[in-house]
This record gives structure tokens, C-alpha cells and sequence, in this order.
């Protein structure tokens, strides 16, 4: 249990972490945001409904503290980018966010989401709460499968993002088996994966973050959760080959 705890506590840390002052730019690398999955029903709808929902299931590295802290979250940051670039797209980000579930637990809750948003696209946020938890990697393995299947089942596109990256929590909790069986799960469900691990540790690598260091200044985890959003929203229009309107967008 006293592990479980200072694991927790460091966990927070990342998404409040010290950024550094330069570069202020958070791009990656094209390899983390292309594919050769397409996100074919996303395409469909925005051709011929001109609206795009979107639900986004998670635990705590989802959202951010604070009474204003959901519209700063990478959710709300998404919706607003995606309305940014694809002008003329009803655009609806619904965020459904419980600290500590478990990939099992949110499973269970997915068929009356789904019921109740609609979406055209799930974005899956698991692993961190089961690798806490000790779940056993072929359990995590078949509450996503199953839940990969119920999503698509409904008709929806699939992202699985998969946990953050903490050089402070590497010692502590190795999520690597966590981070391989989403991979699996996503190549063998024709899903797409948003590796959030990788680019993180990228971000970190590269100076961009500093995810060793920690503050609890609010404006620092912000802009970590306006970089996820950017880099998803930049995946969601490659998946959707959407980049002619985009352009076009950005054109006006």
C-alpha cells in the first residue's frame, strides 16, 4: 500500500512538471502522429453529416485540478483545436474521467456511454490505475480487447492512449508490459494507438519538458495537456485524411 501511494504521488507530477524555457514548441515527430490505420468511420460521418463526436474515456491523467481545470484538460484542448482546423465540422469532445479505474471497470461502463454520446470515435486513456493495481497483464489484455470490440461493435473508430511517462516513476512502476499489450490489442483490433508514453519521453529527451522536475503552478501543466491535445488532434486528421480541410481552413 505505501507503495501504491508514493507511486501515486509522483504519478502527478508529470502533468504538473517544469517546462523549460525554450523550445516553447511542443511538435513530434510525424511517426508518432501517422499510421496505417485509417479512422474510416470518422471520415464517413464529417463527409456526410458534417459533425464529428467524439468521447474520451479515462482516469486521473485526463483531466487537471482546479475549478477551471477541465477546460484546460487535453479533452476541451482538442475540441477546440479540431474546431480551429476543420472549419465548418460540428465538433463535440465528451469527457468521461474517474480517478483509478481500471481498464475492467471502465470496460463495464462503455456500453452506456456509447448509448449516451453517440461517438464516432472513443478515445481509450487506460493501463496507469492496472499496472497500479497489479493486474495481470492478460487480464488488462482481455478487459481491452473486449472493450475494443464493444466500441467498434457500435460503430465508432478507436484510439487507445496509452499511460505518461515519469522518469520519477521508472524505478518504482514498470508499465512496459502495459504499453506492449496495447500496442497488440490496437495492431490486432485495427485501432489506432496515441503513444503517449513515447511522447512524452520524447518531449523530455528532447528539452521540450522537463518531467523530472515538478511545480504545482497550473499554467505548466496546461501547457503539457494543450501539447497532448495538439499532437491527438494532428493524429485525428492524418487517421481521417482530412488534411484538405485543413488546409483549406487555414486558407480563410
Amino acid at each position: 500500500m505505501k507503495l501504491v501511494i508514493a507511486v501515486l504521488a509522483v504519478l502527478a507530477l508529470p502533468i504538473g512538471a517544469a517546462v523549460a524555457e525554450a523550445p516553447a514548441a511542443c511538435e513530434v515527430p510525424d511517426s508518432f502522429v501517422s499510421g496505417d490505420t485509417d479512422l474510416a468511420r470518422v471520415t464517413t460521418a464529417i463527409k456526410d453529416t458534417h459533425r464529428l463526436d467524439i468521447s474520451v474515456i479515462g482516469t486521473g491523467s485526463s483531466a487537471l485540478p482546479g475549478p477551471d481545470g477541465a477546460r484546460f484538460a487535453y479533452p476541451a484542448r482538442l475540441e477546440d483545436l479540431l474546431k480551429q482546423q476543420l472549419k465548418g465540422i460540428d465538433i463535440k469532445v465528451t469527457a468521461h474521467v474517474q480517478s483509478r479505474e481500471t481498464t475492467a471497470d471502465m470496460d463495464s461502463g462503455l456500453e452506456k456511454i456509447l448509448a449516451d454520446d453517440k461517438p464516432v470515435l472513443v478515445i481509450w486513456q487506460a493501463g496507469t490505475a492496472d499496472a497500479l493495481d497489479g493486474v495481470e497483464p492478460e487480464d488488462f489484455r482481455a478487459s481491452l480487447d473486449d472493450g475494443v470490440d464493444t466500441i467498434q461493435t457500435a460503430g465508432a473508430d478507436v484510439i487507445l492512449m496509452n499511460m505518461q511517462y515519469s522518469p520519477r516513476t521508472e524505478s518504482m512502476l514498470d508499465v512496459s508490459a502495459y504499453a506492449d499489450t496495447m500496442r497488440w490489442v490496437a495492431q490486432q483490433r485495427g485501432a489506432l494507438l496515441f503513444d503517449r508514453l513515447g511522447i512524452m519521453h520524447y518531449w523530455n529527451d528532447a528539452g521540450t519538458f522537463d518531467l523530472y522536475a515538478a511545480t504545482k503552478k497550473y499554467d505548466m501543466a496546461r501547457r503539457v495537456h494543450d501539447c497532448i491535445g495538439r499532437a491527438l488532434a494532428s493524429q485525428i486528421i492524418n487517421a481521417a485524411h482530412l488534411d484538405a480541410m485543413r488546409m483549406q481552413s487555414t486558407t480563410h
